[in-house]
């Protein structure tokens, strides 16, 4: 038995060792992160988003895990990857049938219907058999020029008057055996709900990329905007060919050589005409668009690469859109931009951006 004398040292010589051992594993703790960048897989792509400041491990452990949850959701909506995605369910209902849809599902339907009435039919969602036929889309076909006669039968399935929304009923319907195919602009939806979310945790300064479209909230550090690339390919390769400082603002970007093949010497872009049924054959390598979400940057991205440059800078300028192109001319690259991106940039670098070759 200890003495009561004993029991006192004992225990002063217990609480000092136990304050030590409290020091040792703080000091042990990892330090926070700074600008960490979380990233994954997702939509048969990356998706990276940057955080400016510093974080502890805890804190970018639980956001990463409510950026993968919001990706998922929109993947089981709008995949068409997924055979049990509600848009898959959607585009198995046969014509005339309405179906009940989320939400998130009839905003990116009605956004897109927007879109194709704008641009005349240039993005077109119901698309997808003409984008499966040429191989771009899940049906994974040979790759090789489709017949005519079928390219045909499938070209007579298109047209976005082909669907039918009803808002107030929350409900859609397609008047011909056409096949929806979101892929112009879910990805772009998906970013804006990512960033939607991490505001909602109370992030100010963000950039969220998601495949290449981005949305920069907020500045990369003080006083200092976002910093974005605009690719086109050198020697092969992607690389920057002019850089746009943006705040708050997103940028989505629709190029022919980042999806395409080749057969007999002849180049076919993934960006499919939805008036012709066949890829685009214009020299426009390049779109870039600044709106302030993403969903309707992904959408027109498409409608101006099928457009090409003059009707493209026709309807930004009708549309008031922010604005580049970059085409393939004299074996370089030559760059266009509509009036409300000139505004957007300032005068001197508007003169850098049509100058650089």
């Amino acid at each position: 038995m200890f003495s009561s004398i004993s029991r006192r040292i004992f225990l002063t010589a217990l609480l000092f060792l136990m304050g030590m051992l409290a020091v040792q594993l703080a000091g042990c703790s990892k330090p926070e992160q700074s600008n960490p960048r979380l990233e994954g897989q997702i939509y048969g792509t990356f998706w990276q988003v940057t955080l400016p400041g510093s974080f502890s491990e805890e804190r970018i452990a639980e956001l990463h895990t409510g950026i993968v949850e919001v990706l998922q959701q929109i993947d089981a909506s709008m995949s068409t990857y997924r055979d049990d995605s509600e848009l898959m369910r959607f585009n198995r209902l046969p014509a005339g049938e309405w179906m009940v849809l989320s939400k998130p599902l009839l905003d990116v339907l009605l956004l897109s219907q927007s879109v194709s009435e704008s641009s005349d039919g240039a993005f077109d969602v119901t698309v997808g058999r003409l984008v499966n036929l040429w191989s771009f889309g899940p049906e994974q076909r040979p790759l090789a020029i489709p017949d005519e006669q079928e390219l045909q039968q499938r070209l007579a399935q298109v047209g976005y008057q082909n669907l039918e929304l009803d808002i107030e009923g929350g409900r859609a319907r397609k008047h011909s055996d056409c096949f929806v195919d979101l892929s112009g602009v879910a990805k772009g939806f998906a970013v804006d709900e990512v960033a939607r979310w991490l505001k909602g945790q109370g992030l100010e300064h963000f950039l969220v990329n998601i495949g290449g479209d981005l949305l920069a909230g907020g500045e990369r550090e003080a006083g200092q905007p976002w910093r974005i690339g605009v690719e086109v390919p050198h020697e092969g390769l992607p690389a920057a060919h002019h850089v746009l400082p943006i705040r708050n603002m997103s940028v989505a970007t629709s190029g022919d050589y980042r999806n395409f093949f080749e057969e007999d010497g002849q180049r076919f872009s993934h960006t499919i005409d939805p008036t012709t049924g066949w890829p685009i054959k214009h020299n426009l390598a390049s779109v870039t668009v600044l709106t302030p979400d993403n969903a309707s940057a992904d959408a027109w991205a498409t409608a101006f690469m099928v457009m090409g440059v003059e009707r493209s800078l026709e309807v930004a300028q009708a549309e008031g859109i922010k604005l580049l192109l970059i085409t393939r001319e004299n074996g370089g690259w030559r760059s266009y931009i509509s009036e409300s991106m000139e505004e957007y940039v300032g005068s001197e670098m508007a003169s850098e951006l049509l100058e650089r070759r």
